[in-house]
Order: structure tokens, then C-alpha cells, then sequence
């Protein structure tokens, strides 16, 4: 998808929760969700402007691979590792960048979380 060349208005980055129509069927690979929950409100997508993926390794898991398997792991993902990111156009009009990042924060909370980025003009 092509984005419309929007530009950062505020830098958020806060955690959201985010709801399907249609439950994903890889929840460590999901779509562009149908809205999200922001500080107690909720925003509808109206449209998703653009998408794309980062497997890059960040933090510890950057230095606890191979390099030649750190390489095809940049392109393909491995467990944990990668953003999942989308611009997208709410119902009121407005611009938002979030993405699903499959990191889990510990051994019991392994889900990986969604995050607003920032809203964009």
C-alpha cells in the first residue's frame, strides 16, 4: 500500500488495545486492525494508507544470533522479533501511525503488545 506522504504531528508512543471483525489468524501476524482504544477512547479505522514489516533485532536478541542466520531472520522474522506497522486513517478523519510488536515483555506475558506510535498531518 502506498502512503500518502504524512508526516509526524505527535510522537505518542503509548500502549492501545486494538479489536478485530474478524480475529486474525496468526495473532503474531496480524492485519491492520478494524480500531483501537487509546486512554479510554475508541477510534474506528476508516482506511489503512499504508503497511510494512521490521524484523530487525533490537536490545540483547540483536547479539544472540549468528550473523548468517541474523540475516534471513531480518528478511523472514524469527519467534519474538519484528513490528508489524500501519498508518491509518480513523473515522473522525484523523492520521495515526501503530504497529504489533511480537517482543514479549517476560515468560508469562508472551503475546506480544500494540502500540500508538503517533498521530500524523
Amino acid at each position: 500500500m502506498e502512503s500518502k506522504n504524512l508526516l509526524v504531528k505527535h510522537f505518542i508512543s503509548e500502549p492501545i488495545s486494538v479489536h478485530f471483525l474478524s480475529p486474525p489468524l496468526h495473532v503474531k501476524s496480524p492485519p491492520c486492525p478494524d480500531g483501537f482504544t487509546w486512554r479510554d477512547q475508541r477510534y474506528e479505522v476508516a482506511q489503512c494508507l499504508s503497511e510494512w514489516k521490521d524484523f530487525k533485532r533490537r536490545g540483547r536478541m540483536a547479539r544472540n544470533m549468528q550473523p548468517q542466520h541474523a540475516e534471513q531472520a531480518s528478511i523472514h522474522g524469527s519467534w519474538g522479533v519484528g513490528r508489524f506497522y500501519f498508518e491509518v486513517q480513523t473515522s473522525n478523519n484523523r492520521f495515526y501511525r501503530i504497529y504489533y510488536d511480537r517482543a514479549p515483555k517476560d515468560a508469562n506475558d508472551r503475546e506480544g503488545h500494540w502500540i500508538l506510535l503517533a498521530e500524523l498531518e
